[in-house]
């Protein structure tokens, strides 16, 4: 049985759906959330599903390694970025190469990089009057968005689309393959 560590930010829908998918699964537990927000939603929702929490400290994040060692007594195999907002420590990619995963809400290399995610990314996607945008899932290396894409997905945006329209078809997308995507990745 996998151990997946699943690091968020914000309400916390993604992990949800990635907990629900694994719950009764022989692939794999979501079996740790890793939280740098005390308010976030995805704390409430890691003790309804009775799932330890760790609360992420800035400065041991970038500054101490990053809770590799902590990942690592968890026996940690993958680790799952769904909606966590910090750029990812060297510490923690070392002891996890090729173990640690995003969801972008578009269609990389377009939209991402430093301050690009969530409402950011849909407001700059319909300004630019794009035809399509989607959802990637990648590595994640030292640089934001920039690490080897596994799966991308597409919706088409209309004339009518606005950014919070766009964020409903996003999170759609990101429901629907974002959980399969790692059972995948985990049964390689």
């Amino acid at each position: 049985m996998k151990r997946i560590a699943v690091f968020a930010s914000g309400a916390g829908s993604n992990a949800q759906k990635i907990i629900t998918h694994f719950k009764h699964s022989n692939t794999a537990r979501v079996v740790v959330i890793a939280c740098n927000k005390p308010e976030a939603g995805v704390i409430s929702i890691a003790k309804t599903e009775k799932i330890p929490v760790f609360m992420i400290e800035k400065e041991q994040f970038f500054i101490g390694d990053g809770y590799s060692e902590a990942l690592k007594a968890r026996s940690i195999d993958l680790v799952v970025l769904a909606g966590f907002l910090w750029k990812i420590p060297q510490p923690l990619i070392d002891v996890f190469p090729n173990k640690i995963i995003n969801i972008h809400p578009a269609l990389l290399p377009k939209y991402g990089g430093k301050g690009m995610y969530g409402m950011h990314v849909h407001n700059a996607v319909i300004a630019a009057k794009e035809q399509e945008s989607g959802i990637t899932i990648h590595y994640v290396n030292e640089n934001f968005d920039e690490g080897a894409t596994i799966f991308q997905a597409k919706c088409n945006i209309s004339s009518e689309d606005t950014p919070i329209t766009l964020a409903d078809k996003i999170h759609i997308l990101e429901h629907k393959h974002f959980p399969a995507v790692i059972e995948e990745i985990l049964l390689q």
